[in-house]
């Protein structure tokens, strides 16, 4: 509970924060679908949201070395809110991709200001804890927002104003309180290679990773919509999804830590596989039998990152584990921009169960690459614990670093 308190102020920001920057992807899907836009266009807006969040990732840290942190965070949320007010002066889907680029580049740099305050304030007795409630809070916005579409009226003024006013409150807890600032941490250097040279397989697993959640995420609800589910249920068919990845997490770090990582990734890979075959095939099953398979593929897709950036902190040493999050984060990002524009045209041309294909296809990759990176070399023995890794900003591996070293 004392830890609760003397984050309160974080983690009320973290939870506005994804209550207004979570809810706006699956609601501008539905308010696309609405406003006739073209499935190509609907997954144009969630590749622009994620080009946002790359951009923001670079640039939120020195900003903050810049004006300090609570004025990089009120920059960084106003424009989100410039991003969502912006949907109701057009319909126009080009500049709402432009606005979602805006809403990206918010989530990043306030995620970016929050982790960097976490990291100061924690102690080695509080880290645990801390992190705890952290992913705890983060993961139970994150469904919230998943759901809050099925109260919200798409391609409505109302709804975008309702998400900017959240975007805007979330200011509040953190700029108002009394504690002092911390220290401005030095920028990560970005350094792609680095998780290549570390772990070619890990890399090839948060690509996929972002493959799989960028592209559900930000087309799910057309294809939702496809297999005939109305708003409401497209909310809990979201929502399935997260809570299935979160659900995952204890006996997937479980198995990752008892085990080669490899052959877990690889299983987990095949078990993506047949997860995309039973939502395909449940897309006629009716509401249930669809909500049931969005929480398996949840289950099969939601740990490859963390699964992944345990893998690939193996082969790094102490001082190099910031800088290889910031990388698997900046391959992540590729990934993330590029798959929902990919999943959508596919969507257009060959229909919903394209989507799932789509997703399958990158898992058949990663599992093929997976095999031969084996006969490369062996695992090492002295392994890294197993930790959920948030994706959010460039900064997480500070937070991370003594958690993966058991301190």
């Amino acid at each position: 509970m004392r830890t609760i308190i003397t984050f309160a102020a974080l983690f009320l920001s973290v939870i506005l924060l994804q209550l207004s920057t979570g809810g706006v992807g699956p609601l501008d899907a539905i308010s696309g679908l609405k406003l006739e836009f073209s499935t190509e266009q609907i997954g144009l807006l969630g590749s622009a949201h994620f080009l946002g969040f790359f951009i923001g990732c670079w640039w939120a840290p020195r900003l903050m070395g810049s004006v300090g942190h609570s004025r990089a965070f009120a920059a960084c949320t106003a424009l989100g809110a410039m991003g969502l007010i912006g949907h109701t002066l057009t319909e126009a889907p080009y500049a709402w991709a432009a606005m979602r680029v805006a809403s990206g580049l918010c989530v990043a740099g306030c995620y970016t200001v929050i982790e960097a305050w976490l990291n100061d304030k924690v102690t080695n007795e509080t880290r645990g804890r801390a992190m705890g409630t952290y992913r705890i809070v983060d993961m139970g916005a994150s469904l919230s927002a998943q759901l809050i579409i099925a109260i919200l009226p798409p391609a409505s003024y109302v709804s975008y104003n309702l998400l900017a006013i959240l975007c805007c409150a979330s200011l509040l807890p953190l700029t108002l309180t009394r504690a002092n600032q911390p220290k401005t941490p030095e920028a990560p250097r970005l350094r792609p290679n680095l998780a290549w040279r570390c772990s070619p397989l890990a890399v090839a697993g948060v690509i996929v990773s972002a493959l799989s959640s960028a592209s559900f995420r930000m087309v799910g609800p057309v294809y939702g919509q496809e297999v005939g589910l109305v708003v409401d249920q497209i909310a809990f068919f979201l929502a399935a999804f997260v809570l299935g990845g979160a659900l995952a997490q204890y006996p997937v770090g479980w198995l990752a830590d008892k085990y080669d990582r490899r052959w877990v990734l690889i299983w987990m890979s095949v078990a993506a596989v047949a997860s995309c075959g039973v939502t395909m095939a449940a897309s006629g099953t009716g509401t249930v039998g669809v909500m049931l398979a969005a929480g398996l593929f949840g289950i099969t897709t939601f740990p490859i990152f963390s699964i992944s950036s345990a893998h690939a902190n193996d082969f790094a040493t102490a001082e190099q584990r910031v800088e290889l999050s910031a990388a698997l984060m900046f391959w992540y990002a590729l990934g993330a921009i590029a798959s929902p524009y990919l999943s959508s045209t596919l969507i257009q041309q060959f229909g919903p169960g394209a989507l799932f294909a789509f997703v399958a296809l990158g898992h058949v990759v990663l599992i093929a690459f997976g095999l031969a990176r084996m006969r490369s070399r062996p695992t090492p023995e002295d392994r890294t614990h197993y930790v959920y890794a948030p994706r959010t900003s460039f900064t997480i591996g500070r937070l991370l670093k003594r958690s993966r070293e058991g301190r």
